[in-house]
């Protein structure tokens, strides 16, 4: 019963933190600045609530490196990530992302001597698919670009979550692997710091560029400024309350259930709701060549966790 209540306040955590994610991009995102802004508040959250969960503990010297590798690479996916969703529907973004479980199953293959059976096989090529299905192929030459490049900021986000579930997988299979909270720690510190110090770069930046003092100061009224400041706000430390509680439960979880039934669960539940919720909630479209991609890319999520 305890492990079926945590599973379920982890896959909401997730719907949350995505909704967030997607909501916050809609109403502010559009410039790098307010990306690494998102990034950096949502990793400081995080950060203090592993602090507070589970403590720090020990530091190895090889947890501290790759916690500061996986920390970067964090920080690039979360921004890839917001980047696609301002230019790419969420359902679509979201299945392309939960295919990255790929690359850790192949590197197990590579490097811990994992099988990989015909069910993940069919899984990849039902892939391929999804992606080529994704791309519009219309005569919209201006919609085709925009396809391109919402299609290139996923596949990186799609990378990088691969690349954090092989040092995941790194970590758990060292003799360092009770320096979890730690490693968690250190990776969303280093993702703020990197995020934070970007941000202050694109603002000095902005401020050079603007044309001039009057424009600058009519821009918006100072009620509605503090408003949206407070909304943005609420709606990072959310996100990074959301994002910590559901890496440190599916951590526990992926210890306590088996794989055969977690994986399923925590990838292609998660995956269902956030889909259906892209429709209901957000009013999203697609073409019929993007509806059969979708589904085919839900099926081998299904078909990866399976594997």
């Amino acid at each position: 019963m305890e492990n079926a209540i945590s599973l379920i306040i982890s896959m909401a955590a997730y719907w949350i933190a995505s909704m967030m994610r997607k909501t916050f991009t809609d109403r502010f995102g559009g410039t790098a600045a307010s990306r690494h802004l998102y990034n950096a508040v949502g990793s400081l959250v995080s950060a203090a609530v592993l602090l507070i969960w589970g403590g720090f503990g020990q530091l190895s010297i090889f947890t501290l490196l790759l916690g500061i590798a996986f920390g970067i690479i964090t920080a690039v996916q979360q921004i890839t990530h917001l980047k696609a969703l301002e230019t790419g529907s969420l359902a679509y973004t979201t299945v392309i992302i939960s295919l990255s479980m790929l690359i850790p199953a192949l590197s197990g293959a590579l490097i811990w001597d994992e099988q990989i059976g015909l069910v993940q096989v069919l899984g990849i090529v039902l892939m391929v698919a999804c992606l080529i299905l994704s791309v519009d192929t219309g005569k919209d030459t201006q919609k085709r670009k925009a396809t391109m490049t919402w299609l290139f900021f996923s596949v990186a986000s799609f990378l990088c979550v691969g690349a954090i579930g092989v040092m995941q997988k790194w970590h758990q299979s060292s003799d360092y692997k009770g320096e979890l909270n730690a490693f968690l720690v250190v990776a969303f510190v280093i993702s703020f710091v990197y995020s934070g110090l970007m941000y202050l770069v694109l603002r000095v930046k902005q401020k050079k560029n603007e044309p001039t003092p009057e424009r600058a100061a009519s821009a918006t009224p100072p009620s509605r400024a503090r408003r949206a400041i407070a909304l943005a706000t609420g709606m990072m430390v959310l996100a990074g309350i959301c994002v910590a509680a559901n890496n440190k439960l599916n951590l526990y979880l992926s210890g306590v259930i088996d794989s055969a039934i977690f994986f399923p669960l925590v990838n292609g539940g998660g995956l269902i709701i956030t889909t259906v919720s892209a429709f209901l909630l957000f009013r999203e479209k697609l073409s019929l060549r993007q509806w059969i991609g979708l589904a085919t890319g839900i099926v081998a999520v299904l078909l990866l966790c399976l594997g």
